[in-house]
C-alpha cells in the first residue's frame, strides 16, 4: 500500500474508509472510518460543512503516534 511506503519515508498519512473490516486487514498507520454507503464517503454532494468536519477529523489522526489507529467518525 502506498500509505505504508510513505510512512516508511517519514511522511505521515491518514486514510478514509467505509470498510473498517478490510482496513484492519490492510493495516494502515492511521484511518478514519465513516458510516456512509459506498459512493458517498463524505456525505451528500455539496455538503461542505459535513465534508470539512470529516476531513478535519481525519487530519487530527496525523498527530497520533500510537499507531496503528482506526477511529470511527460519528455525527
Amino acid at each position: 500500500m502506498i500509505q505504508e511506503e510513505l510512512e516508511s519515508r517519514g511522511i505521515v498519512t491518514a486514510s478514509l474508509t467505509m470498510l473498517p473490516e478490510i482496513t484492519v486487514k490492510v493495516g494502515p498507520s492511521r484511518a478514519l472510518t465513516v458510516p456512509y454507503p459506498l459512493g458517498y464517503p463524505l456525505g451528500a454532494p455539496n455538503d461542505e460543512a459535513l465534508q470539512l468536519a470529516i476531513l478535519k477529523e481525519m487530519l487530527k489522526l496525523c498527530e497520533r503516534t500510537d499507531v496503528p489507529v482506526l477511529e470511527e467518525w460519528v455525527l
